[in-house]
């Protein structure tokens, strides 16, 4: 925050939102201004800081949102629609002194590139906590792991950013913001949704959510790529068929028989895991049920399907994706493809994303490891094999061709037959449109 800002401060300890808003938009304020926090003397950001790109409509709204709801909330934006520039958006705001929090080492990286680039930061008053680099800046990055240290102290920051939010709720990541002490908090992240529930402790964390945009929104507005989703079908094999359906029958007889569910849902579900630490039987109708879901979401029947759809798309930029690396694996095997995996070296991950940026690579096939936290390449063309029922998965692989251009994007899907991957898939996609 400037020294004029703090000046105009009233009485109450407050400043209004258009006293922050004028420098971004031009004295264009919010309807409903709200009271602000004002920062005390060591939280204030003693740096100039000038946004070298400028902002779309959305991205000033998300912002202005975000001021009138008192410098806290969660803003939900797809991948590559640009939350890191409304959040360095909300750092020139308010001038204070931020700290970023990410999931991963490569984000430390990517933050600090684009906080010297785009913001103006100088490199020297940008510093990074994790990955083995320890230094307290005025702008700081560091990862939720480092944060949550107990002998980490992190002192005197008036802004603080949550980079993929919805990590936040998780048991050993919750207390960050306390620790912290902020008056300002930004969460950002392409959807909120947590598996267990979870983001409902969000607005108690980082604040309401004050602004979301799916990708077909923003599609429509001409902000990012518009795309086309198609699913197609494969069999199983007559192998594949007997051993899919011998174990969902197993998995079935328990859930009637012992647990009285005849369509289990996903308390039954919890219900089993739960029993399946003591009872036997259970535990082999939770690895009957898990050996169905492998045969289905890795049917041969895909990789073929995988080989046709990059012959028809042999000048475009692909990305394959798949729940699980055995099919990674055997896709780039079969194929003679490059692959990435959580397993990957660090450098060999490294030069495979920049031959594929350069063109070097046209086709990538690759794990759950490129679904967040990197940076990837824009592609033209994605294809799902296979994959979890999370919608963060979905807008996440999405968003990996959203980038704006000129022609349509397209996301396959593929899905096997008459199992239960086909009510996996729709409800990953529930959201996304």
């Amino acid at each position: 925050m400037s020294h004029k800002a703090m000046d105009d401060a009233d009485a109450t300890g407050m400043l209004d939102a258009d006293d922050l808003l004028a420098p971004l938009w031009g004295g264009d304020e919010p309807d409903d201004a709200a009271g602000l926090p004002a920062l005390q003397p060591e939280q204030a950001l003693d740096l100039p800081l000038r946004l070298a790109v400028r902002p779309r409509p959305y991205q000033r709204d998300a912002v202005r949102r975000w001021l009138e709801a008192e410098g806290r909330g969660v803003v939900v934006l797809p991948t590559g629609a640009g939350k890191t520039i409304v959040a360095m958006m909300a750092m020139e705001a308010v001038g204070a002194r931020t700290l970023v929090v990410v999931p991963t080492i490569e984000l430390l990286r990517q933050w600090r590139t684009g906080l010297t680039e785009k913001l103006g930061v100088p490199v020297e008053s940008v510093g990074v906590i994790g990955g083995g680099s320890h230094e307290l800046r005025p702008i700081t990055i560091i990862t939720y792991q480092s944060a949550v240290s107990p002998a980490r102290s992190l002192p005197g920051f008036g802004l603080v950013i949550f980079d993929e939010v919805h990590h936040l709720p998780a048991a050993s990541y919750r207390h960050i913001p306390r620790k912290v002490g902020a008056p300002y908090v930004l969460g950002l992240s392409a959807t909120t949704e947590r598996m267990d529930g979870r983001e409902r402790d969000l607005e108690e964390l980082a604040g309401p959510e004050v602004y979301r945009k799916l990708p077909a929104e923003l599609a429509r507005e001409k902000h990012i790529a518009s795309f086309t989703e198609k699913r197609l079908y494969v069999d199983l094999s007559s192998e594949e068929r007997a051993r899919y359906e011998q174990a969902v029958a197993e998995y079935r007889w328990y859930m009637a028989g012992r647990l009285g569910h005849v369509a289990p849902g996903p308390a039954a579900f919890q219900d089993l895991i739960r029993r399946s630490a003591t009872d036997p039987a259970a535990r082999r109708a939770l690895q009957a049920h898990h050996q169905a879901r492998l045969i289905a979401l890795n049917a041969q029947a895909k990789v073929s399907l995988v080989g046709e759809l990059l012959q028809k798309h042999r000048d475009e930029k692909v990305i394959v994706f798949s729940e699980f690396n055995a099919i990674v694996a055997t896709i780039s095997r079969h194929l003679l493809l490059p692959s990435i995996t959580y397993k990957t070296p660090a450098r060999e991950r490294r030069l495979v994303l920049e031959r594929f940026r350069a063109g070097r690579y046209s086709k990538l096939v690759t794990g759950r490891v490129l679904n967040e936290g990197v940076d990837v390449p824009d592609a033209s063309v994605a294809i799902v094999v296979s994959g979890s029922a999370a919608t963060r998965e979905y807008i996440q692989r999405l968003g990996r061709i959203l980038r704006p251009k000129p022609n349509t994007a397209l996301l396959y899907e593929l899905i096997t037959r008459h199992t239960g991957e086909s009510r996996t898939a729709a409800r990953r996609r529930r959201v996304a449109s």
